[in-house]
């Protein structure tokens, strides 16, 4: 999620729903908002001191400053204007939600995506070594070379597969995004799912 989830003014009331609830400083509305998009939007000084700033002109909020900290208090006409616009608050929320959820599938997306890719590559390999000389025409030794060397390419794939999901993950995250734990869990289902496709072609 980017900053472009609040259209124009809805960060504003947002602020200002937050700190209707409670006394806020800069930090904890930072943080207020991340915990509330889920991770997935992480907004910097530059953007909310401005905002809190323009809510204190208007007389919408007072600030008291406390040993390091500025703290933020909504007066009685921001709490006026949060009761009158309770409607577009429930709609940025459902905005919010929405959002979230969205990038969620897109994870998940991406997961099934690779997962789709490695048992492709597997049934690669397995369609690969049948279509080899027969076996009774090709000696012991030669046998095990093959499969060693099929093991090294198994290596390959699972290793880039895991490379390239931790990327994306981390990445993901960096960027302010979600992993929920129900996207950890469809993985680790997939990867079971694939270890047992493995195993039922290694006893055929």
């Amino acid at each position: 999620m980017t900053p472009a989830v609040f259209s124009h003014g809805d960060l504003r009331l947002y602020l200002l729903n937050l700190l209707d609830e409670s006394p806020r400083h800069g930090y904890d509305l930072m943080q207020a908002l991340a915990d509330r998009t889920g991770g997935t939007y992480t907004p910097s000084a530059g953007t909310i001191y401005p905002r809190l700033s323009k809510l204190e002109e208007e007389g919408l909020v007072t600030k008291t400053v406390d040993g390091r900290k500025t703290v933020y208090e909504i007066t009685d006409a921001g709490r006026a204007e949060v009761a009158s616009r309770r409607g577009d608050l429930d709609g940025i929320e459902a905005h919010l939600s929405d959002s979230v959820r969205l990038i969620a599938e897109e994870v998940r997306g991406s997961v099934r995506d690779a997962m789709k890719s490695l048992r492709a590559d597997l049934a690669a390999a397995k369609a690969d070594q049948r279509s080899h000389t027969p076996r009774s025409f090709v000696t012991e030794p030669d046998d095990r070379a093959d499969s060693r060397e099929q093991v090294r390419r198994l290596d390959v794939v699972v290793n880039e597969f895991r490379a390239q999901v931790r990327a994306d993950a981390r990445t993901h995250v960096a960027r302010g995004g979600e992993l929920a734990a129900t996207v950890v869990d469809e993985v680790e289902r997939a990867l079971d799912e694939a270890a047992r496709e493995l195993t039922r072609a290694l006893r055929r």
